[in-house]
């Protein structure tokens, strides 16, 4: 006879199955996955923004002329040092005409010597070169004197006719007939041609001071003996009457060092080629641009010495073209780290970045689940159990209720394995489950020695059967 599964009793609880706890690894792998697509995302904006290209227009001259080639040098820099600044460089027939396309701001970086006529935003970031007037005679006849120049008939050895106005400025001879005695030399002449067979007293070259360290011709012309320097007797005076003048120092020996020429230090007046931005440049851009600059400076030097020796803007608040904030900034030191220029933004981001957070987070444990479960939480659960013990009338239900005890704990268990319950409230939870188990016992021990009463119409059936 094979035996057959028992009935479950009516009235009684039955057996609770303990409930299939899914792992849940793969969610956990999935949000790790999510998490650092988020911090690579972040990370490249980040950078992105920081690093935001930045493109600056620079107006030259003449394609092939030193500030058109400088530009360029330029913008090779800069690519090669990864900077963030990128250069457009736009030539024009002339340098009036490139000063006044960054005076209509469609330009932010421009060359000028300091005798332009200077656009009111353009604020100065380096010195790239420095023109010198160099007073020559003909050997023997020295000049002592601007009064004693004035009276002479002069060639102005010079790149454009802006130098003649220039000398005739300084000389005051802008006025006619004595203007005329201040003329342009006729293209290819020489030095010592106009100071030997044409008729001109005294012969003013305006020329770089880098190339005329490179230049052998005054040497080769010393030899002859053909011209003799001279001092510019009223350099301060000029400098202060005319603020786009400079004092310049022509070293001994500069010209010729066999014959020495000249034979001691020749103070004389000069002008400065500046770069310039505009005004309303960023300081952070300029100050990045100056940086790359001054640390550059071999980078950007070209063949025929413009730019050899770039020097730092004055920064003097009564200069003649004032430096820009951002040259000022980097050429006094005062350059500030990302974290002090962006302190105040980056407390807001910071902010924003954590409530942002977390929403992710909430919205992330609300969509996967993975957001374990406290161990103290399942102690109500188990003083549930504890609340129908005393209810519990025979052995059979009292097995029921420490069956859904025990499937309590294996829960817990295999929760804390695999990460589906936390261990914060455990000692609650072993404080409960031990009170229950000790009660179940209890009222066992109980049962066994006063067992419940048997209903009379039980025991009337069962004894008709029997009969």
């Amino acid at each position: 006879m094979s035996a057959e599964a028992p009935t479950p009793r009516p009235g009684m609880p039955r057996r609770l199955r303990m409930p299939v706890v899914k792992s849940n690894r793969s969610q956990i792998v999935l949000f790790s996955i999510l998490t650092l697509v988020l911090t690579a995302a972040t990370v490249w904006a980040g950078r992105t923004w920081v690093r935001n290209a930045e493109t600056l227009v620079f107006a030259v001259g003449q394609a092939n002329g030193p500030e058109a080639r400088f530009a360029a040098r330029l913008a090779t820099v800069l690519k090669n040092n990864s900077s963030r600044l990128r250069l457009k460089i736009v030539p024009n027939s002339d340098s009036a005409k490139a000063i006044a396309q960054f005076d209509r701001k469609e330009a932010n970086l421009a060359i000028l010597r300091t005798d332009a006529k200077i656009p009111p935003r353009a604020r100065a970031v380096a010195i790239l070169e420095h023109d010198v007037l160099l007073l020559v005679s003909p050997a023997g006849k020295k000049i002592k004197t601007l009064a004693e120049l004035k009276k002479k008939k002069i060639a102005v050895l010079a790149e454009n006719e802006s130098s003649v106005t220039l000398i005739r400025t300084i000389l005051d001879l802008s006025e006619a007939p004595a203007a005329a005695r201040v003329q342009m030399a006729p293209p290819g002449t020489t030095l010592d041609k106009l100071l030997t067979t044409s008729g001109f007293g005294a012969v003013i070259a305006v020329v770089h001071a880098s190339r005329t360290v490179k230049d052998k011709n005054f040497e080769q012309i010393a030899r002859r003996g053909t011209f003799a320097l001279n001092a510019i007797d009223a350099a301060k005076a000029l400098t202060r009457k005319y603020p786009v003048l400079s004092e310049e120092t022509i070293a001994s020996g500069t010209l010729s060092a066999s014959p020495t020429i000249p034979e001691e230090d020749v103070e004389t007046v000069g002008l400065q080629w500046l770069l310039v931005a505009q005004s309303g440049l960023s300081t952070p851009t300029v100050s990045d641009l100056a940086r790359i600059i001054y640390e550059n400076k071999s980078e950007l030097a070209l063949d025929g010495g413009f730019a050899s020796k770039i020097e730092p803007a004055a920064t003097d608040k009564d200069a003649f073209i004032v430096a820009h904030p951002g040259a000022t900034e980097y050429i006094n030191d005062e350059s500030k780290s990302f974290i002090e220029r962006y302190s105040d933004l980056m407390y807001v981001a910071l902010a924003a970045l954590g409530i942002i957070g977390s929403l992710f987070a909430a919205l992330y444990a609300k969509v996967t689940r993975i957001a374990p479960e406290r161990a103290s939480e399942l102690a109500t659960a188990v003083l549930d159990v504890g609340e129908r013990i005393a209810d519990a009338q025979s052995l059979g239900a009292l097995d029921d209720l420490q069956d859904e005890l025990e499937t309590i704990l294996r829960r817990v268990v295999m929760g804390m394995r695999d990460g589906t319950i936390s261990g914060d409230g455990m000692d609650t939870f072993k404080l409960g489950y031990e009170f229950v188990r000790d009660e179940i016992g209890m009222r066992r021990d109980h049962l066994k020695r006063h067992p419940p009463p048997q209903d009379d119409k039980v025991v009337a059936v069962k004894t008709a059967q029997s009969a």
